[in-house]
């Protein structure tokens, strides 16, 4: 058989979205205004006595280092597509960026309420305006970061019948990261300005609380959804289901195992076994499922059933 021919029956591996060269370019910007408003908001912290924007800073911290783990994340699989080391691709190295931006979320979350803890009992003055002012540039950089992050893609799929196929968890982590940067802002500025107006400096170090337990709350969501990436996790019973009829419309094909799963973003791989009285080559099989257009890696396994075939009798 010649070189050509043998390229025909060749799987490609490269199960990196298109989209990830701008989401990459996009976390980069971010990383670099988390910095600048991390070291405004640790500082402000410090100077002006406000436990809640100390602790948005020091999250500010920890997020620029989790973003900076997700444009890592991006280059990583970019750089390596294509290398035959990885037998599926690097499709699922923005899953783990997001699952290690996630365990970082917890952690930060739990200083947050040792920190927060350590205040209530021993409380300190706080320069309210000054504080209210870093707080109050902290949201705005936040919200800027997450507009530059919002994933328009995954908006666009929302009524796809295997969305999650669609959803760039790198991408994801890095979005709740600035949203939580931004809570934890509104909290600061809400705990401010409660101090200031009505003396109840113990809402500062409280927000910090309640912040870190929503953090925790987004975190759970995001390790749930990236670990099933990482361990294979079958496609939804509703996609499974609606390649199995495709097949078995055809001819009396049975299927007797199928597995699909992640292997990227936007990529399904897949193995199936057929038993059928009447076997056709491989090929036929794949051009049943032409329309699962996300399905880019099909093994397929063709058993012949003895005896005569039911619809022949």
């Amino acid at each position: 058989m010649h070189e050509h021919e043998i390229e025909r029956f060749e799987h490609r591996h490269s199960f990196v979205s298109d989209r990830h060269t701008g989401a990459e370019r996009r976390t980069r910007w971010v990383v670099g205004l988390t910095l600048v408003m991390m070291v405004a908001e640790i500082s402000g912290g410090m100077f002006f006595g406000s436990m809640s924007l100390l602790a948005d800073g020091w999250h500010m911290g920890s997020h620029a280092a989790a973003l900076g783990v997700a444009a890592f994340a991006y280059w990583f699989a970019r750089r390596h597509a294509a290398n035959p080391r990885y037998s599926f691709g690097t499709g699922k190295v923005g899953a783990l960026g997001g699952f290690a931006s996630a365990v970082g979320l917890v952690l930060v979350a739990l200083l947050m309420v040792g920190e927060s803890a350590w205040r209530l009992a021993t409380p300190v003055s706080i320069m309210f305006d000054q504080a209210i002012a870093v707080a109050g540039v902290g949201l705005v950089v936040n919200l800027a970061s997450a507009f530059i992050l919002r994933d328009d893609h995954d908006h666009n799929h929302g009524h796809s019948h295997d969305h999650d196929a669609h959803r760039d968890h790198n991408l994801r982590a890095a979005y709740l990261h600035v949203l939580a940067d931004a809570l934890t802002s509104v909290l600061a500025i809400v705990a401010l300005i409660a101090g200031k107006l009505y003396g109840l400096t113990w809402m500062d170090p409280m927000m910090g609380i309640v912040g870190a337990l929503v953090i925790c709350r987004w975190s759970y969501g995001l390790l749930r959804d990236t670990s099933g990436v990482l361990l294979d996790a079958e496609a939804g019973d509703a996609r499974r289901a609606a390649i199995q009829r495709k097949i078995e419309a055809d001819a009396d094909n049975r299927v007797a195992d199928l597995h699909i799963w992640r292997v990227g973003p936007e990529h399904l791989a897949g193995i199936v076994a057929v038993v059928t009285h009447d076997p056709k080559p491989p090929e036929h099989y794949k051009r049943l499922l032409e329309g699962e257009s996300d399905l880019v890696h099909l093994t397929v396994e063709v058993l012949s059933c003895p005896g005569d075939s039911p619809k022949a009798a």
